[in-house]
């Protein structure tokens, strides 16, 4: 089977290098890829939201999966295209993927099957806003309700933070229309995870924990960015936390998704934050997460292409997955001036003397002539596996320092 991976970064990059692992698989396309997945699949220049041309490339070259890597394309529509010519494909549909392009659809569907969460307000209007942030303590947050590529969350320390981001999303539009709505919402405590799940229109089944660290500095200082870090398994996340999160959160999905008539295939992405053993949910994603599928990829044991397979087709199975009791750890390695303003094309040396024991993921670079160029925000994943979270903590700071470029910037307090 012929396989396409849609997308260009770490995640894809991680996606990519799993599905090789397939005895399922006997090519991997990716589109458009980057120059770290160019070493291990044939990357294919074409856009993500360029829907038309990923299914001709899929039916021209007998393409048996095609698996969806960011939201974009998922909320253009493009499972619904693709299944129209019966090309099989990993993702949840258009319906569906709403629940990424819209937070406030979100909250609304927590709040309507009593799944807990944080108490939020929509607002359409800058003064409908302001207006009503009285109705909050602070800190607040502030989110554009859109797609804002990981950068539309703002947690506001008192109301002139509060007050500036509402003019930034809603009269200066710095995230574009995915600012004609926000949502207030009230900033929840604890520790925040995260938990990743298959879902094949009949059940939803939790692959192993992990917790991503946003912030861009150490201590969680700094805007919040896509991602600067991530570990697995979750130590918080115990036996009694998974019960929880399984009878509060992971069923009334369920049930929601089967009453509102949602054939929900693909990964929902969980957000959550947990306080005093109590888990609410912050948000849904309808991909997998990044950097949360690098850990987790590392650490599962099963066939990824048999797994998207059942799922598509509705007959998955908690057997059809097995974890490795290995622990797992991701540092991200940023561009200078990440998550705001930054340059493109530095080169990137040291990727060479980087051990074996440690799997570098790009997420963001190219290739020009013989140099490997950073090419985003955030350019590379050092990822590592070890018996102990320590252990791979160590292997992957070991390393780090062994790769340089103009401006690179990464957090030194990954799980500490």
């Amino acid at each position: 089977m012929k396989v396409l991976v849609v997308g260009s970064g770490g995640r894809e990059h991680a996606l990519v290098y799993k599905l090789k692992q397939s005895p399922l698989v006997t090519e991997v396309f990716c589109a458009p890829g980057n120059a770290g997945i160019a070493n291990i699949a044939e990357c294919v220049d074409i856009k993500v939201d360029d829907i038309d041309s990923l299914k001709e490339f899929a039916k021209t070259n007998e393409i048996g999966l095609t698996v969806i890597g960011p939201e974009l394309p998922l909320v253009m529509g493009i499972v619904d295209e693709f299944e129209k010519e019966g090309l099989k494909v990993f993702g949840p549909n258009k319906k569906c993927a709403a629940f990424e392009g819209s937070k406030g659809l979100t909250k609304r569907f927590l709040e309507k099957y009593k799944i807990p969460t944080a108490k939020y307000l929509e607002v359409t209007t800058y003064e409908e806003g302001v207006k009503n942030l009285e109705n909050f303590g602070f800190p607040v947050v502030v989110k554009a309700d859109g797609l804002a590529a990981g950068k539309g969350v703002i947690i506001c320390e008192n109301r002139e933070m509060a007050v500036n981001a509402l003019k930034d999303i809603m009269v200066d539009k710095v995230f574009g229309d995915s600012g004609n709505s926000v949502v207030i919402e009230e900033f929840l405590t604890g520790t925040e995870l995260s938990t990743l799940c298959f879902v094949d229109g009949n059940k939803i089944i939790p692959m192993e924990s992990a917790r991503d660290y946003k912030p861009a500095y150490d201590n969680d200082e700094g805007l919040n960015t896509g991602g600067m870090g991530n570990y697995s398994p979750n130590k918080i996340f115990d036996d009694k936390l998974n019960a929880k999160v399984r009878t509060k959160i992971l069923d009334p999905i369920i049930k929601g998704f089967k009453s509102e008539e949602l054939d929900y295939k693909g990964v929902l992405f969980i957000g959550l934050m947990v306080e005093n053993g109590e888990p609410k949910v912050l948000e849904f994603n309808v991909r997998f997460g990044d950097p949360e599928t690098q850990v987790v990829m590392l650490r599962l044991e099963s066939d990824l292409a048999n797994i998207m397979l059942n799922t598509a087709d509705g007959i998955l199975e908690e057997d059809d997955i097995v974890w490795s009791d290995e622990s797992s750890v991701c540092v991200v390695m940023v561009s200078g001036g990440y998550p705001e303003s930054y340059e493109n094309g530095k080169v990137i040396s040291g990727l060479d003397k980087v051990s074996e024991d440690v799997i570098v993921f790009h997420a963001g670079t190219k290739r020009e002539g013989e140099d490997i160029v950073t090419n985003g925000g955030r350019v590379l994943n050092i990822c590592a596996v070890g018996e102990t979270l320590d252990e791979a903590r160590e292997k992957v700071y070991n390393e780090v320092n062994k790769i340089s470029y103009d401006g690179a910037y990464f957090r030194n307090d990954i799980a500490r």
